[in-house]
């Protein structure tokens, strides 16, 4: 499993709104605190909203906020969606399992897929045991002054 830009943005996106929740944040705002392309994070929340993660709100003083509480939003499952399955070969997916056509081995009897069930079952404990209540204790919060964001 590789973590792409659109994976890490999105999850740096749902930092910034977990550190403001339950506040509403532009989509500028967003962008400037995380250093993200603005046009590429307007995609990247649309897919977490579609997900069930977040809320958008309209208006002057619109923009989105965190759907779910930071405890019940784990990192595993925000990279499933983002990313797709955490397996590093397809047969070794749980959750989308995509045959070997070329597999000499029998049936169960295939080394490269026992190894990479165990990466995924290993990838997938810690990403499924974080929340992002927990990176929220990790990462200093933000606040907003006159003359920009500073950390406090």
């Amino acid at each position: 499993m590789k973590l792409s830009k659109k994976g890490e943005y999105a999850l740096r996106a749902l930092v910034a709104l977990g550190n403001s929740h339950p506040r509403t944040m532009q989509i500028q705002e967003i962008a400037e605190s995380e250093n993200i392309p603005k046009k590429f994070l307007e995609q990247v929340l649309l897919i977490l909203k579609n997900g069930g993660y977040l809320q958008s709100h309209r208006g002057q003083h619109g923009g989105y906020s965190l759907r779910k509480k930071p405890d019940e939003i784990t990192l595993g499952d925000v990279v499933r969606l983002i990313e797709g399955p955490l397996a590093p070969i397809g047969c070794a997916s749980r959750t989308a399992p995509t045959p070997c056509t070329d597999c000499i081995y029998p049936a169960g009897q295939c080394w490269l897929r026992a190894v990479m069930l165990d990466v995924r079952d290993a990838i997938s404990d810690i990403l499924d045991k974080i929340t992002l209540a927990d990176i929220l204790k990790r990462v200093p919060k933000k606040e907003q002054s006159e003359t920009g964001m500073y950390y406090i």
